[in-house]
């Protein structure tokens, strides 16, 4: 199988909720950014803010494993991890079974099983990436907070009921 004319299926998890996830078929020649785009796409959130790939799926020291792709590589921040920009889906991913996590937004903390389900070949006339599963709703990204119905004072950090 050629890298060109390959693609990768993968299954992409909330890592909580592993019951809401998403199938999708990228070209295997493709960068990390482009999977990260259609990933973030199939969750039907907004790609706006920085992200990574890492080789630990849980522990509180997943940003340390090694191999690890961040975005901040590409801006110049770090110098031990990966590029998203210039690392190749198939080398990130490189056999049936690998999983890696996807973090984005490291405020918010999406955190993502990636795993690869399967290898193709490109169809003709075929859009790539494209979604071939979904299961689960998806999350809101940006949840609205005031269904707490908590106000803070202007001097004070301790939230207030409100009644």
């Amino acid at each position: 199988m050629t890298l060109v004319g390959s693609t990768h299926v993968l299954r992409i998890a909330l890592q909580d909720h592993p019951e809401v996830f998403r199938e999708i078929e990228i070209a295997s020649d493709k960068k990390l950014v482009d999977l990260a785009k259609a990933i973030v796409r199939a969750f039907d959130f907004q790609f706006d803010h920085a992200f990574g790939f890492y080789s630990k799926l849980t522990d509180p020291d997943v940003m340390r494993a090694q191999p690890k792709y961040e975005l901040f590589a590409d801006m110049g921040e770090r110098d031990n991890s990966g590029s998203v920009k210039r690392t190749r889906v198939a080398e990130a991913f490189p056999e049936v079974g690998h999983t890696m996590l996807f973090l984005f937004d490291y405020g918010d903390d999406w955190r993502f099983i990636v795993e690869v389900i399967g290898r193709g070949e490109k169809e003709p006339k075929v859009r790539y990436p494209r979604v071939l599963k979904r299961a689960g709703a998806s999350p809101e990204q940006y949840p609205d907070w005031d269904d707490d119905a908590e106000e803070y004072e202007d001097d004070d950090d301790k939230p207030v009921r409100s009644h």
